[in-house]
């Protein structure tokens, strides 16, 4: 989802909270809200499966503390917030969302204006020269240039960013933006796009001033943070905790997959943490082709025990295996 949507989407209402909630309260009430609409309980049910979505959209944003900040300071602005380069060093009819603000921005033919979109406060103050709180806009070489004697100049090449949610950036999308002229320009993310990947946009940058070729828009892809799922190159990777007794005894269990129905995994008896439980073609799909889902075992250590499952345990430990698995270990650190 590009930030600019963040204008059109009230999270705190679609997870019923008001705009104080505690980070407590938030993860109570999406997991009372994400049991009620998950797949699982509702199969075939497409309305719920939507709202599950929206559901986990809104709390990916609101439970991280940055994106939250940056959301709450976009939606202050109101969805009819406009912004200007800075032409006539006055206000005009710009997009705020405008990650290619700077792009028609006044100045002399050659310069290029270029900026880093960090955050919201950013757009105001980093976006162009002069437009305030010490911040000013970085000017680039010329991009543009004389393709032999005489010849017409290119366009100057703008830099921009923009910012999608993980399962866009996992499954590819098309999101619009909108530069300062007002002009909707449709870019297509591709499928297992990664963090902080360039994507070159021809022909959309600033015209030539004399007839040759437009310039480019190099636009910087980020990619927010997933609650369970992490990239590794084209595979997936999830940890999944499992009790003392499945790592021990062994156990079929059931991992999630990314926008699909959880999978069962056997447990082998005896597993330890760090294990990888491979799962063929449930990673990333792309031209290049289909990573996997790593399942990664984390044995969790009940921090609570009864007075007959302790005396249980203690049982064990006087009739179980008495070894050592630390003796390797020492004697490779001393060798």
């Amino acid at each position: 989802m590009a930030s600019q949507d963040w204008f059109d989407k009230d999270f705190y209402k679609v997870l019923g909270v008001s705009k104080d909630v505690s980070a407590a309260d938030l993860k109570k009430t999406y997991r009372k809200l994400a049991r009620t609409y998950h797949p699982d309980s509702n199969p075939g049910d497409a309305a719920a499966e939507a709202r599950f979505k929206e559901i986990s959209e809104a709390y990916t944003v609101l439970n991280d503390p940055e994106q939250r900040k940056e959301y709450d300071a976009v939606r202050a602005m109101g969805s009819g917030a406009r912004f200007t380069a800075p032409g006539g060093g006055g206000a005009g009819n710009g997009g705020f969302e405008d990650v290619f603000g700077g792009m028609f921005g006044g100045g002399s033919r050659g310069q290029q204006y270029s900026y880093q979109q960090s955050g919201f406060e950013d757009i105001l103050g980093g976006m162009f020269g002069g437009a305030g709180g010490g911040r000013q806009a970085g000017f680039g070489s010329p991009s543009g240039g004389f393709r032999g004697f005489g010849g017409p100049s290119k366009g100057r090449d703008v830099t921009a960013s923009t910012t999608v949610d993980f399962i866009t950036a996992t499954q590819g999308d098309t999101v619009s933006l909108q530069t300062s002229e007002g002009r909707t320009i449709k870019v297509k993310i591709p499928a297992g796009v990664s963090d902080g990947q360039k994507i070159r946009l021809r022909g959309k940058g600033q015209p030539s001033p004399d007839g040759g070729e437009a310039g480019d828009i190099v636009l910087t892809v980020s990619v927010r943070k997933h609650p369970v799922f992490e990239r590794d190159g084209l595979n997936l990777r999830v940890t999944v905790p499992v009790t003392f007794v499945e790592a021990t005894l062994g156990a079929t269990i059931e991992v999630p997959t990314l926008g699909g129905e959880p999978v069962k995994l056997r447990v082998a008896p005896g597993t330890p943490s760090g294990r990888v439980l491979r799962v063929k073609g449930k990673g990333v799909t792309t031209s290049k082709g289909t990573g996997d889902l790593l399942a990664v075992v984390q044995v969790a250590v009940p921090s609570h025990l009864s007075a007959e499952a302790l005396e249980a345990l203690n049982r064990f430990a006087e009739v179980g295996p008495h070894e050592n698995p630390r003796v390797d270990l020492i004697s490779r650190a001393r060798g």
